[in-house]
């Protein structure tokens, strides 16, 4: 079962179902949700969705719809009709296909009878240089994170996805009951591997993240268990300290 006062999401990118199953089945003491991203939803559909749902799992679908605002509209309502409790689309979008994902979702109704929808800012794997190369825009990445932030709000969507280096930065533009999920977060002793901008997970809770989204340094931990619950209680422990989180 997913554990409401719990900040961790886990994210499942692993290949097979049965990978995820076994992985979900032992961190789920210690979970606010799993994450079902490309990786695992490619190979196994929307049957890893039924599979988390069927363990007591709310599941964050991760696909990063990013096409016409027809398009995002009916994934979405393909993702609601799969009763996921958060997905995401890409910010960079347009207002129009922001406003289409909002409306596809909100036809099932308010939360949680319909998912959270939420707008991936800029991804935590790339820099201000990588931004500005590949996007030719002149503004600074907090800047633009900021633009994306307000319009995925003005489009009427629950949040973003940012890294977490930019959450004052959103906090700032959209307020306190604007949703924050935050990737890109690594313990301490962790390797980095592609992510560029992050922070530990306690440091991400107080600079405002409702969630820290979390893959690798506990897939990849001897231990996974405990990796979990260590992130967990660090996030406990920082909020207990800071603001207090939304809990949708």
């Amino acid at each position: 079962m997913a554990q409401l006062d719990s900040r961790l999401i886990v994210a499942l990118d692993v290949p097979t179902l049965a990978e995820a199953m076994d992985l979900a089945r032992r961190l789920a003491p210690h979970l606010a949700a799993v994450k079902i991203g490309s990786q695992l939803f490619t190979a196994e559909g929307p049957r890893a969705v039924h599979a988390m749902r069927d363990l007591g799992l709310r599941v964050f679908l991760d696909l990063k719809f990013h096409d016409i605002p027809n398009t995002v509209a009916g994934a979405v309502a393909a993702a609601r009709g799969l009763g996921v409790w958060m997905i995401n689309v890409h910010a960079s979008g347009g207002g129009a296909m922001l406003r289409a994902a909002a409306e596809a979702a909100a036809r099932g109704g308010p939360p949680p009878a319909r998912p959270l929808v939420l707008g991936v800012t800029v991804l935590t794997s790339l820099e201000e240089s990588d931004l500005r190369a590949a996007f030719g825009t002149t503004r600074t990445l907090r800047e633009h994170v900021q633009v994306l932030a307000r319009e995925v709000r003005s489009a009427g969507l629950d949040g973003v996805v940012a890294s977490p280096h930019e959450i004052a930065d959103i906090r700032e533009a959209c307020g306190a009951d604007f949703l924050v999920v935050t990737p890109g977060v690594r313990p301490a002793q962790a390797d980095r591997a592609d992510q560029r901008r992050v922070l530990t997970p306690g440091e991400a809770i107080r600079a405002g993240a409702d969630y820290v989204v979390v893959g690798r340094p506990i897939l990849a931990a001897p231990d996974p268990v405990e990796a979990a619950r260590r992130i967990a209680e660090e996030c406990a422990a920082a909020r207990a300290g800071s603001r207090e989180p939304r809990a949708e």
